[in-house]
Parts: C-alpha cells; sequence; structure tokens
C-alpha cells in the first residue's frame, strides 16, 4: 500500500470513527437544517469548514502554530454547542438572511479549531514520514471524503423523516439540534480545562 492510499484512509476512518463522534455530531449540526435540494449551501458550508481545518491541519502538522491539546478538545464541543444553538434561530424558509451568512463564516472559524484536532491525531501518527506533504494532503482528502459521507447519511436520513415519515423540518431540525446541544454540553464539562 502506497503512503498516499494509507493516510487517505487514516483520514477517512478517523472522520468517520464512531469513537470520535465529536467530528460527526459537529457535521450533522452543521447541516441538519438543509434538504437534499439545498446542496449547494451545504456544499459551500462544507468547503468553508474544509478550508478552515486545512490550514490548522497544515500548520500545526508542521509545528507552525502549537497550542495546548487540552484547550482543543474542550473547544471541539464548544463549536459544536454553538452551532446547534444558532440552528434554533433558523427560520426553514430564511436562508438569505444575513443572520444565516454568518453560519459560512463560524464555519470557516470552527474549522480552524477542529483542524488543531486532527493535527493531534496526525502528528502521533506521522512518525518518522521523510515528507509531510504527502501525508497530510492524503489525510485531509480522506477526512474530506469522510465529510462527504456523514452528509451523505444526513441527507439520506433527513429524506427518510421528513418526506417519507412526514416529519416537518422544523421539528427535525430541533430534535437532531436538541440532541447536539445536549452531548456537546456533557462533553464541554467532561473536558473543561480550566
Amino acid at each position: 500500500m502506497s503512503v498516499f492510499q494509507t493516510y487517505l484512509e487514516l483520514g477517512f476512518n478517523h472522520i468517520t470513527d464512531l469513537k470520535g463522534y465529536d467530528h460527526i455530531l459537529f457535521i450533522f449540526s452543521l447541516c441538519v437544517i438543509y434538504n437534499i435540494k439545498q446542496w449547494k449551501k451545504i456544499l459551500i458550508l462544507i468547503t468553508a469548514f474544509t478550508i478552515g481545518h486545512s490550514i490548522t491541519l497544515a500548520l500545526a502538522t508542521l509545528n507552525l502554530i502549537h497550542i495546548k491539546n487540552d484547550l482543543v478538545e474542550f473547544l471541539i464541543p464548544l463549536t459544536i454547542f454553538i452551532t446547534a444553538f444558532g440552528n434554533y434561530f433558523q427560520k426553514s424558509d430564511k436562508f438569505n438572511s444575513p443572520f444565516h451568512k454568518l453560519k459560512y463564516g463560524f464555519a470557516l472559524f470552527f474549522g480552524l479549531i477542529h483542524g488543531l484536532g486532527f493535527s493531534n491525531f496526525l502528528r502521533a501518527i506521522l512518525g518518522n514520514e521523510e515528507s509531510l506533504i504527502e501525508p497530510l494532503l492524503a489525510f485531509n482528502i480522506g477526512v474530506e471524503i469522510g465529510q462527504l459521507g456523514i452528509v451523505l447519511v444526513l441527507l439520506i436520513l433527513t429524506l427518510v423523516f421528513t418526506q417519507i415519515l412526514n416529519v416537518k423540518n422544523r421539528e427535525w431540525n430541533l430534535i437532531l439540534s436538541g440532541a447536539s446541544l445536549g452531548i456537546s454540553a456533557m462533553l464541554i464539562f467532561d473536558r473543561w480545562p480550566f
């Protein structure tokens, strides 16, 4: 197996690993307000998140920035909590409001935080690799493929619940956002670094 393929699989497995469900929960919280017809908005949102985490993943893996792991692990559930809480104020027909447009900026900023979390994992497994460029690129691509899979699962669940089981979009948003709020609040208290 090539170095590229190895790190591609590691990136994919890292984001989709249920033991690291905090990243999955963030993606769910970020995208739960959308349906499959709004795929362009989801793509923009995920791209903003990707840009953010790609920047800090590279900088931290290359040891150009250093932030304490305890702080990063605390901030990740905080990003979930803020995102899920913001979903409560999203009206299903108000996707062009200034409030909603802020979501793209938050996705970029929160991506910076999640990238630091990814980098802690990646630095631990890099070992004695001669070049960091190929593993870093492959890992990031693997994470992206995994994220797209997570979004696809969410969109299928949304389709089933809202179109087949007739759950209203607003109720679906509130159910998943509420679950995200509760889980992230427990993680925040569990990871409190102060």
